[in-house]
């Protein structure tokens, strides 16, 4: 058998190098995958037409909104919290009090227990963050801390210069829990975007094939991986 000035076999090197690049395309396809379905796992995209919506009359974000729906509550409508905090955007019956009490929002027949309803949560839950955001200069960090802490924490720690230069925004968060809570917000922030604002340049063809991975995903890749990404997400 003939071979190159090398030593080598042609025929058997090309061979085993198409062979060792298909195996890198394929692992990279499943990494690629198996991380496409974690981020659909953990950060879902679910009651559209009511954060569309919400998002378009407030003024808020939706990426903001999803994010705070993710990380209080996991999506379910039925949540409740240690402190009695109900609904997807988890909200507790004193700011729900309080959020009834402004003159431009809400109605006199809605209850505390009508946060179970997806589309009052999420409404309540935005208008919230309206409100924060427009207190606080339109400072996520800051806005989400006293969606955290409450608004009175916040304040106090803006009236100290080690946490606050210019005692609108917050330069440091001094309770751990806060700052992890906004951190997780922030992070969900970035994969939102990513999902709803990333394929926007696509042509119909790459979109027609991202539908069908999608879809791929949901049925059989999402399912199978589902635990592991619950104790993968909890950790972070």
């Amino acid at each position: 058998m003939s071979r190159n000035k090398r030593g080598c076999c042609g025929c058997g090197c090309l061979s085993s190098i198409i062979s060792l690049i298909l195996s890198l395309v394929l692992i990279a396809l499943v990494v690629l995958g198996v991380r496409e379905a974690f981020y659909r796992y953990m950060y879902p995209v679910k009651y559209e037409t009511y954060v569309s919506e919400t998002s378009a009359e407030l003024g808020v974000p939706e990426t903001l909104i999803y994010s705070v729906i993710q990380v209080e509550s996991g999506f379910d409508p039925e949540a409740r919290s240690e402190v009695g905090a109900r609904g997807l955007m988890q909200i507790t019956e004193e700011t729900f009090e309080w959020l009834k009490t402004k003159a431009d929002f809400g109605a006199d027949s809605v209850t505390f227990e009508d946060l179970d309803q997806p589309d009052v949560s999420i409404a309540y839950g935005t208008y919230f963050l309206k409100m924060l955001l427009e207190e606080f200069d339109g400072d996520v960090p800051t806005a989400m801390s006293a969606y955290h802490a409450g608004r009175g924490s916040v304040h106090s720690w803006l009236e100290q210069k080690k946490y606050s230069e210019n005692g609108l925004t917050l330069d440091e968060i001094p309770k751990e829990d806060t700052k992890f809570y906004v951190q997780k917000i922030l992070r969900a922030m970035k994969v939102y975007d990513e999902r709803l604002n990333g394929k926007g340049a696509q042509n119909e063809n790459v979109a027609r094939l991202q539908r069908n991975v999608d879809r791929f995903l949901d049925t059989y890749v999402v399912p199978l991986f589902g635990g592991v990404f619950e104790k993968i997400g909890n950790r972070l």
